[in-house]
């Protein structure tokens, strides 16, 4: 009989408890007994911020593998918890495969095209794959960059391979804009993760917008339009040996 999600109970901003999903091996269970050994899980993050790449990583388990108790999507995780997980996840996957578009790609690309470049970049470092499964709708011409995949809604809350993937991707990130951070002090990277807080809007029209500042995104083009003072820092060289120094405890 297949799995289905089950629910645990976590704090919620309340401070009571509110159900979050448990990710099962539903979908990975039925390409195992098709024959599909290698199925990857796939997830992005870093789609909204205003600053720093989208990065993407892809988790291949083992058939029959046993889930790591804890797993899920790493949004309903804290660091710590991710931090924890993390480790875990990376000793049990067959196969970890981490892809970043950098912010230069983003505003030439635009996101939804960066994004799924970065999924590809991810996917093609697990030296192989039988099946994709990737969170989200249907991707444009994506099966011809990696061949047969699944998109699954909600996938990362129900897909373990996919929360998985989730949670590497989310502390890969989070390392690299932590160090980017000491780069660049004042923004709040290592807080804010780039995304637009009210702290990091501040500081873009304090300090100025640097490299990593994404040109094509609205909040980046309203400090742009108030003349503020743009940091034209060198373009970041070895991008891929950054984003795997992130990958290291």
């Amino acid at each position: 009989m297949p799995q289905t999600s089950r629910r645990t109970q976590s704090p919620g901003a309340s401070g009571r408890p509110s159900a979050a999903i448990v990710p099962t091996l539903r979908f990975e269970r039925g390409l195992w007994r098709e024959g599909r050994v290698r199925v990857a899980g796939v997830d992005e993050v870093g789609v909204a911020p205003a600053s720093g790449p989208v990065l993407a990583a892809a988790v291949v388990m083992s058939p029959n593998c046993h889930r790591i108790p804890g797993v899920r999507d790493s949004k309903t995780l804290s660091a710590a918890q991710r931090e924890q997980l993390f480790p875990l996840i990376r000793r049990r996957a067959v196969a970890v495969g981490v892809g970043a578009a950098s912010v230069a790609e983003i505003d030439a690309l635009n996101i939804y095209n960066a994004t799924h470049l970065a999924m590809r970049r991810a996917i093609a470092k697990l030296g192989g794959h039988d099946h994709v499964l990737v969170d989200g709708l249907r991707i444009r011409e994506f099966e011809t960059h990696v061949g047969p995949y699944t998109a699954i809604v909600d996938g990362d809350a129900h897909c373990y391979s996919i929360a998985c993937a989730s949670i590497v991707a989310k502390v890969v990130r989070d390392r690299l804009m932590a160090r980017l951070a000491e780069r660049h002090p004042g923004y709040g990277w290592e807080r804010n993760a780039g995304y637009a807080t009210r702290e990091h809007r501040l500081a873009m029209a304090r300090l100025g917008i640097t490299v990593f500042h994404r040109r094509s995104f609205i909040t980046t083009q309203r400090v742009l339009a108030g003349e503020q003072q743009t940091l034209d820092f060198a373009p970041t060289d070895g991008f891929d040996a950054a984003v795997a120094r992130a990958i290291l405890p």
